[in-house]
């Protein structure tokens, strides 16, 4: 198992996984075009566009695929679901090797500077200007499991629902797994009633920290791991700040940057 000639970008096995989830290419009716640039690199260059945060016009020869094909392969696997899919995959082989840890759910969001698009809003932490949020689920261990993106004046709370919503939604019946939370972890600014009541309603149980009665430093033992897990995703320069304007393309790269948390401690821990 390995990555070839683009092991320096993309860890090693992470192309055959991704390889098999790839809509197949179209031939161009005036001939070239995208089918004659390998799928490999084109890859390759994503996750490098993700990983340095350059502009698809600044991308390297060594490539040797054109800013074009390559913003337009990733369009195109961006509206065929590759990233959401391949994140999945990757949970599919922790959950497989024992490596996904939900007793224990986290959530946390965090502010990102956007330029105009879709899913902005002033951004009360930043003097309003405009940004997004990254809604953030991790499991015990910090593994971001599911991601999601909102206006900059969402609040938090909103994120909850879809987020665990998210998580269950992805129970595999075949494979005898269920992604159900043990316990979910927040701060106080998930601290509503309904939320509550929505939780018990499913059987989670709720630890969120209460307005006016406790800080949420009290969760500090088990929420450390969420603030690591945002560091992992900020380290991906594309992220931040969020240059796409289009949500999906921006909820695509958030994709991306969590299969490869996930797939990096995949391979530290069962290599």
């Amino acid at each position: 198992m390995g990555s070839s000639r683009w092991g320096w970008i993309v860890p090693d096995g992470l192309w055959e996984i991704a390889r098999d989830l790839l809509p197949s290419s179209r031939v161009r009716p005036q001939g070239g075009g995208t089918q004659n640039a390998p799928d490999e690199a084109v890859f390759a260059a994503i996750v490098y566009v993700l990983t340095s945060g350059c502009a698809w016009r600044h991308l390297p020869p060594c490539f040797g695929i054109s800013k074009s094909t390559a913003h337009r392969r990733f369009l195109i696997w961006s509206r065929a679901g590759v990233w959401g899919r391949l994140h999945r995959a990757v949970l599919d082989e922790l959950a497989a090797s024992g490596l996904l840890d939900l007793s224990r759910v986290v959530l946390d969001s965090a502010h990102v500077r956007a330029k105009k698009g879709e899913l902005t809003g002033a951004s009360p932490v930043d003097r309003g200007k405009p940004g997004s949020k990254m809604h953030i689920l991790s499991d015990t261990n910090g593994l971001p499991v599911v991601v999601a993106v909102s206006g900059g004046n969402v609040h938090d709370s909103q994120g909850l629902k879809p987020l665990l919503a998210g998580l269950q939604s992805r129970h595999d019946l075949e494979r005898g797994r269920h992604y159900r939370p043990g316990k979910v972890h927040a701060d106080k600014a998930y601290d509503q009633p309904d939320l509550r009541r929505w939780m018990r309603g499913r059987r989670i149980a709720c630890r969120v920290a209460r307005k006016g009665v406790e800080s949420s430093q009290r969760l500090g033992r088990h929420r450390w791991v969420i603030e690591r897990t945002m560091s992992w995703l900020s380290g991906y320069r594309r992220l931040s700040p969020r240059c796409e304007r289009h949500p999906r393309n921006y909820l695509a790269f958030l994709g991306l940057a969590a299969a490869l948390c996930c797939y990096k401690r995949l391979r530290r821990l069962t290599t």
